[in-house]
């Protein structure tokens, strides 16, 4: 079966080749033409990401997240929310690898099967990181007035975690 998976890129590729031969496509300059294409995407979202992962950074270094979390934990509380999430809320919708490395930091320390331990659980797979999604495929359509996006996206979230906090209360 592992001989098997290792072949199936390389077949792929060169069944593609052969029927673009077969059909007098200069695959070559297809596949530059494409690569060309796809650098002028990465110019154009690059600086939108680099933004966003220093923001990240700098919240986090600064202190900056810890003061915003003490500030919104009777918020949360009164949502149902378990506090010790809070950072993961501010965190997923920039950065999908920041939420993963908070949500590993809330497992570790509170376990897998603690109430705050399966929250950040459930948080992660039903929130979506939404201006990093925003930042790449909005930068990558060139579109550059998000209008409702971005109210509807951070709805969308709000709900996902309110929701993840009751469904891992259901899981206790």
């Amino acid at each position: 079966m592992t001989a098997l998976g290792t072949l199936v890129v390389p077949v792929l590729i060169g069944t593609v080749a052969a029927y673009a031969l077969g059909r007098r496509v200069d695959v070559f300059a297809a596949l530059t033409d494409g690569a060309a294409e796809g650098l002028r995407v990465i110019m154009k979202i690059l600086p939108a990401l680099i933004a966003l992962l220093t923001g990240i950074y700098m919240l986090r270094a600064s202190g900056a997240l810890d003061a915003l979390v003490s500030l919104c934990t009777p918020v949360l509380s009164l949502l149902g929310i378990p506090p010790e999430t809070a950072s993961l809320i501010f965190i997923r919708p920039i950065s999908g690898s920041g939420a993963l490395a908070v949500g590993s930091e809330i497992i570790n320390k509170y376990g897998p099967d603690s109430l705050v331990g399966r929250t950040a659980a459930v948080m992660l797979g039903s929130t979506e990181t939404t201006f990093y999604i925003i930042a790449v495929y909005f930068g990558a359509a060139g579109i550059r007035k998000t209008r409702y996006a971005i109210p509807a996206a951070l709805c969308a979230d709000l709900t996902g975690f309110i929701i993840a906090s009751l469904t891992a209360r259901l899981l206790l």
